[in-house]
């Protein structure tokens, strides 16, 4: 049962790049099976895919049936070309676990289990595996496509979507439908999303932003989506989020009044995390913000799992010493100047202990005396040194 107008909700929210003629009339006539495909080269998606998962999401909640497809096929061939370094070769057990761990996170997207349009997931690995090499060339060779095709034949899909830079490759596949068995199937296409300052999407200075944890830590997630500049966020809390279009208006009246709070960013950031990951992570990461500028408790400090902490001081300077010297405890004046070079001379760390400029795990240090012990470290394993309010050390007991 179609519940609402899929087409004019990609529309107002911006995400609509083209369709084929009658394709919101056939969308708007009866519930549709449509597909979007995922290479599966990893065993986790990226932010560059959630424009595509939201696109399924939205699909699913006009009422329709959406289909996951998963390129099996062509992960196991790769990058004919050898230029991607995306698309390397995968053995059958790797290509295994990159699906899986694709569904995983789909599933906290899309509903699999129950309803007349409940999502299915499809791998093209499972039909191309039956071809030889001679149907290869009659039936895909001179079409390119049959993917399309097969979910036209097998599972009634009318619609496959797409970044707009597929509108191509899908046009190819309704042609190749129609010519085939004079079959009626439709393309849809959204925007590719792009940067107000012209840089790419969905990467950090690290890297990739992973959708799994073990990959991005739900603190860097957050910060990622925090960090958008004003122009993108009032574009991504469209794109990215399920809030209606009157809340949305709220929240920009809200932060083009008093920027500086970034309203809309906050919200951004705390529903995309909460629908990735989940609240408790989004918790961590408004506390681990806090420790770092300046507001956090050593008692918050001491909270936080390990790979949380790591990325919250991920680029501060770093300092290794040895784990023996714990052993019998390293004065505080000697850790700062003997085992670092967090300060140049014993003099001048006196002086900052003094005057109040030292913490240690968000602790006042009063006392260049004081003896640093085991029991002192964070994780069993680290010493974070904070000199006045924005310095920070970061010494790795190894």
């Amino acid at each position: 049962m179609i519940t609402k107008n899929f087409v004019e909700e990609l529309r107002w929210r911006g995400m609509l790049h083209d369709m084929m003629p009658e394709t919101e009339d056939a969308l708007n006539t009866a519930m549709t099976s449509g597909y979007i495909g995922f290479d599966p080269t990893a065993d986790s998606l990226h932010v560059g895919s959630l424009a595509q998962i939201m696109t399924l999401l939205h699909f699913q909640r006009a009422g329709h049936k959406p289909f996951v497809l998963i390129g099996g096929a062509t992960g196991m061939v790769g990058d004919p070309s050898g230029k991607s370094q995306e698309r390397n070769l995968l053995d059958e057990a790797t290509l295994n676990k990159n699906v899986e761990g694709i569904k995983n996170q789909l599933l906290k997207f899309l509903n699999f289990s129950t309803g007349e349009n409940k999502a299915e997931l499809v791998n093209n690995y499972d039909w191309f595996k039956q071809f030889s090499y001679l149907d290869f060339i009659r039936d895909a060779g001179k079409h390119i496509t049959v993917d399309f095709y097969y979910l036209w034949k097998q599972h009634q899909v009318k619609l496959q979507m797409g970044g707009s830079d597929q509108w191509g490759n899908i046009t190819t596949g309704t042609e190749f439908i129609r010519r085939k068995d004079g079959g009626k199937a439709y393309a849809l296409t959204t925007q590719l999303i792009k940067k107000a300052d012209g840089t790419k999407f969905g990467k950090s200075e690290s890297g990739n932003i992973w959708l799994d944890k073990s990959k991005t830590s739900p603190y860097s997630f957050y910060q990622f989506w925090l960090n958008t500049s004003d122009e993108d966020a009032k574009s991504y809390i469209r794109i990215f989020t399920l809030l209606d279009r009157e809340t949305i208006t709220a929240l920009e009246e809200e932060h083009f009044s008093a920027p500086h709070l970034r309203v809309l960013q906050k919200a951004l950031a705390k529903d995309v995390t909460i629908r990735v990951h989940s609240e408790e992570d989004y918790l961590t990461a408004i506390e681990a913000s806090e420790i770092l500028f300046g507001k956090g408790t050593s008692e918050a400090l001491a909270k936080i799992d390990e790979a949380t902490f790591l990325s919250v001081f991920e680029g501060v300077p770093t300092f290794s010493i040895d784990a023996a010297l714990l052993q019998s405890g390293i004065i505080l004046e000697d850790l700062l100047v003997v085992h670092t070079t967090i300060f140049p001379s014993k003099g001048e760390a006196r002086k900052n202990v003094a005057a109040g400029a030292v913490s240690m795990n968000k602790n006042k240090m009063i006392d260049q005396a004081a003896l640093i012990q085991q029991n002192d470290l964070i994780n069993h394993k680290y010493l974070l040194l904070q000199k006045g309010k924005k310095n920070y050390f970061l010494v790795v007991i190894a």
